[in-house]
């Protein structure tokens, strides 16, 4: 519900402050007064489009603040969360700034928002209708969602979004499955080539380095024996060992004759030819290593050679072909098992399509025999309006699936018996379309939805016991919610609950409007000026004290 708004230097306001209450809230005055500039403020703060510049003249910038009262199941608490605001206290307050040159900025509850969380956020707090409205009943792109709303068909919506949403994941699913097994097919002869190329190599991790290694050792070991095969031949029997052991001899024969002199030497040599032993072993096993056979050097040679031309074959690392062929397999253990898998996927697919369009079938049975009830309301409606000869008509026509449904759904309406339907806005005069949309609103309305109702002039152009049904109806919505009409029928006026009277007055060369609440005899007064005119009779006074009775 707006609880109040409050309006700085907008247009040819300087100053104003309104609170509004539950119930049927009427705004009246003289064409010209301003009523249309308080629409103008409120749809302001609300982030609508309207006029670029509103800052009053010879202000430097005007300001807006509506408050809203909200209850706990309120859907704006729902845009708030998501935002990261919060209600205070069930209290709303939305501040908008205009400043000269046209920059605007928008708080809510103090914290500072984008204009697209101020469009969403007043979609949930004030529905505006009008004859030129184009945000509501008006626009055919709602009106499908308006007949589910009637319809109560929520539960059945939402199981179609769901029924959607499986379908195409399974169609996705299953497309990617086929372009996945088409470039494995594509390339099916090459990847059996160089999957049998790797198992017949059967390359091993860290293989390269080694065979390299054993290369490098043959290519130099000629070399490299010669000087070692030298080395032990100075070493061995015919070298140091006999040398060192005819020495070791001779000191042992004269070790008993020199008195222990000889102890340290004889200890020392016995000692070198253990070493000289070790050393021996050594050069022998390592030229026993360097004995090789040419022709193992050919074939580490050809095996280093086919592991670096496949590497290089396929832009890899040597120590990356055995990953590279468990890849291959695998791809072809995928290409190998790939229709089967396809045709699990075509059925799920198939699947998933067939319940969407068993739930969406039922929608639209759902949604027929909904149009048939809202048809026979919205009439049962226009004969109180006066409008008993005009058929109105929910259109569905047969869509392209999608995520609601495959339905089109179109309000249509013919004036007179025997003329051909078509959309409200074209077919409907000013008084009619105002009555057509005051009738479809009264059937549509939610009364819980904690939405406050704003009708601009919807009565204009009717009068009399027309303009007394539009008013009732106006009535009968606004009981237990909010409903704000700017009207000019003394009729509607009547059966306000509260009263305002939108008026002008010039201070100096300043026009300014001022709102004034009524009283109860302010409220004959002024449904005796919208009686008589400017020269209010006792007659007047009498019909409006009438109105107000009745």
């Amino acid at each position: 519900m707006l609880r109040a708004l409050d309006i700085r230097d907008m247009l040819i306001i300087d100053r104003l402050e309104l609170r509004f209450r539950p119930g049927l809230n009427v705004l009246t005055g003289e064409t010209g007064a301003g009523k249309s500039i308080l629409l103008d403020c409120l749809g302001f703060v609300l982030g609508w489009r309207g006029r670029a510049e509103l800052v009053r003249a010879g202000a430097d910038e005007g300001e807006v603040v509506a408050e809203f009262a909200l209850d706990s199941g309120h859907p704006a608490h729902a845009v708030l969360e998501e935002a990261g605001l919060a209600a205070e206290d069930g209290a709303l307050l939305i501040r908008r700034v205009n400043r000269t040159g046209g920059a605007k900025t928008a708080w809510v509850n103090d914290r500072r928002v984008s204009g697209e969380v101020l469009r969403r956020l007043s979609d949930t707090l004030v529905e505006l209708h009008g004859q030129q409205d184009d945000r509501g009943l008006l626009d055919p792109r709602v009106h499908r969602s308006m007949l589910d709303a009637f319809g109560g068909l929520g539960d059945q919506v939402a199981g179609v979004r769901a029924a959607w949403a499986a379908r195409r994941a399974t169609a996705k699913r299953l497309a990617e499955a086929e372009a996945a097994l088409d470039e494995v097919r594509a390339e099916e002869e090459f990847l059996r080539h160089a999957a049998r190329e790797l198992d017949a190599l059967a390359p091993e991790p860290g293989e390269e380095a080694d065979l390299d290694a054993r290369r490098r050792m043959m290519q130099g070991a000629e070399r490299v024996r010669e000087d070692v095969a030298r080395a032990r031949a100075a070493l061995g029997t015919d070298g140091a060992e006999r040398m060192m052991g005819d020495a070791l001899r001779w000191l042992e024969g004269a070790a008993d004759a020199t008195e222990g002199r000889l102890e340290e030497p004889l200890a020392a040599l016995s000692r070198a030819m253990v070493e000289l032993g070790e050393a021996l072993a050594g050069v022998e096993d390592t030229l026993e290593a360097l004995s090789f056979d040419p022709l193992e050097l050919e074939r580490t040679e050809e095996r280093l050679f086919a592991i670096r031309g496949l590497a290089r074959k396929h832009q890899v690392m040597p120590d990356d072909l055995p990953e590279l062929a468990e890849s291959l397999r695998a791809r072809l253990e995928a290409l190998d098992a790939g229709a089967d898998r396809l045709a699990g996927l075509e059925a799920d697919a198939q699947e998933a399509g067939r319940a969407y369009d068993r739930a969406a079938e039922a929608l639209s049975a759902a949604r027929a025999e909904a149009a048939e009830r809202l048809d026979a309301a919205v009439t049962a409606e226009l004969a109180p309006l006066r409008m008993e000869r005009a058929v109105f008509t929910t259109r569905m026509e047969r869509a392209d699936p999608g995520p609601e449904g495959r339905d089109i759904v179109q309000f249509t309406v013919a004036t007179n018996p025997g003329a051909p339907a078509g959309p409200l806005n074209r077919i409907a005069s000013g008084g009619e379309l105002s009555r057509f949309l005051l009738a479809l609103k009264v059937c549509l309305a939610a009364p819980d939805r904690g939405v406050t109702m704003i009708f601009d002039e919807i009565d204009r152009g009717v009068g009399g016991a027309t303009a007394d049904a539009v008013g009732r109806r106006l009535k009968a919505l606004a009981r237990g919610g909010q409903v704000l009409v700017v009207t000019h029928s003394p009729q509607v006026a009547a059966l306000g609950a509260h009263h305002w009277r939108v008026a002008k007055r010039v201070e100096g060369e300043t026009t300014l409007t001022a709102v004034t609440p009524l009283d109860a005899g302010g409220r004959v007064e002024e449904l005796a000026r919208m009686l008589a005119g400017d020269r209010v009779t006792a007659e007047a006074r009498a019909a409006a004290e009438s109105l107000l009775a009745g």
